[in-house]
């Protein structure tokens, strides 16, 4: 049997870590000062972005953004969206209709046996896949994360973007496809919930802080269009470790993506990596700069969005689990805050 790809080993550590976050069947709707909020879980947030500065992984794996595509459809069915719609799933195949997901495992034991595997080894005449592909107005955009069916069709899709370095180099090209995938996306599919989830690593703001302002007020310019997205959100992580030699900071994390799925046999050693086993605790430390976010960008808003245009999008007999939960927020002690003269 081949070794793990490195797709394949930060695979089944954002799974481990996801399987233990302490907060995956909580809530996220809380009220706080009388004001309905999405409270996103970002300690899980924190160990999936470790995985990445674990591994050493370089932008060009596209390992550093699937750990920002994980965290978003992660969030996302803790809003009580159906498990399966969210692609990527929590499970391989990454990208599994539900219908198929809901004929799989209604078949009996041995035979549902026999089809998972052939699903986990890329057998599936197209069915499943590794990634979304979605065609927009004039071409075909692999999106990260999506919510669709058979049925419906698409009713989200999010976009994500991640750059820890070279940020001058890169980030007008970035900016740029974000324009254009919003047109192309949002023409086909105007009912769709369409999101943009930008990961900019926090020395964009000591290193370059002119281009960091910069693609701050893009992004939030990004959100006020009316026919761009509907949600734009902003995670600025910090960590300690250089970024990797050869690293082109994800210029290139679009391109030629290999399929993550795929349980290939492989000679190069260059695509190898060692199995591993490791403790989540034992990650590295990446720790989340919320104080260089503008309220604007912020991910609990974000998430707010997104899901309340979902929900607006759609009869009130879909998604019962999503309405229940964001009818059923918790409860949160008010914030005091102390004047002056009492401090």
């Amino acid at each position: 049997m081949a070794e793990p790809t490195m797709k394949s080993q930060a695979w089944g550590l954002f799974d481990q870590v996801v399987a233990e976050a302490p907060l995956r069947g909580v809530n996220p709707w809380v009220v706080v000062n009388n004001n309905l909020e999405f409270r996103p879980d970002y300690s899980t947030l924190e160990r999936l972005l470790g995985v990445p500065v674990f591994l050493g992984a370089l932008s060009q794996s596209g390992v550093p953004a699937l750990a920002v595509d994980v965290w978003t459809a992660y969030e996302l069915r803790r809003a009580g969206f159906h498990p399966d719609r969210v692609w990527p799933r929590a499970e391989a195949p990454r990208v599994l209709p539900p219908d198929v997901a809901a004929l799989v495992e209604s078949l009996p034991r041995d035979l549902r046996s026999a089809v998972q595997q052939r699903l986990d080894k890329g057998f599936s005449g197209g069915t499943a896949s590794a990634s979304a592909n979605l065609l927009g107005k004039n071409y075909v955009k692999q999106v990260d994360v999506v919510m669709s069916t058979w049925q419906t069709g698409p009713e989200l899709m999010i976009s994500t973007k991640r750059m820890d370095s070279s940020f001058g180099k890169n980030a007008a090209n970035r900016v740029e496809e974000s324009y254009g995938d919003a047109k192309n996306l949002s023409l086909r599919h105007p009912q769709a919930a369409l999101g943009f989830m930008y990961s900019l690593r926090s020395t964009a703001f000591t290193e370059e802080s002119d281009t960091a302002a910069w693609l701050l007020d893009l992004l939030a310019k990004l959100g006020r269009e009316d026919d761009a997205y509907d949600a734009v959100g902003l995670i600025v992580p910090e960590w300690n470790s250089p970024v990797p030699p050869g690293d082109d900071a994800g210029a290139l994390e679009d391109a030629a993506p290999i399929d993550i799925d795929l349980a290939i046999p492989s000679d190069s050693a260059a695509q190898q990596v060692p199995r591993v086993q490791i403790s989540v605790n034992s990650l590295p430390q990446v720790t989340l700069r919320h104080d260089l976010i503008p309220s604007e960008l912020a991910p609990g808003r974000f998430f707010e969005l997104m899901t309340t245009t979902v929900l607006m999008n759609t009869p009130i007999n879909m998604h019962r689990d999503a309405r229940a939960l964001r009818a059923r927020p918790l409860p949160v002690e008010p914030t005091v805050t102390l004047a002056v003269d009492e401090v």
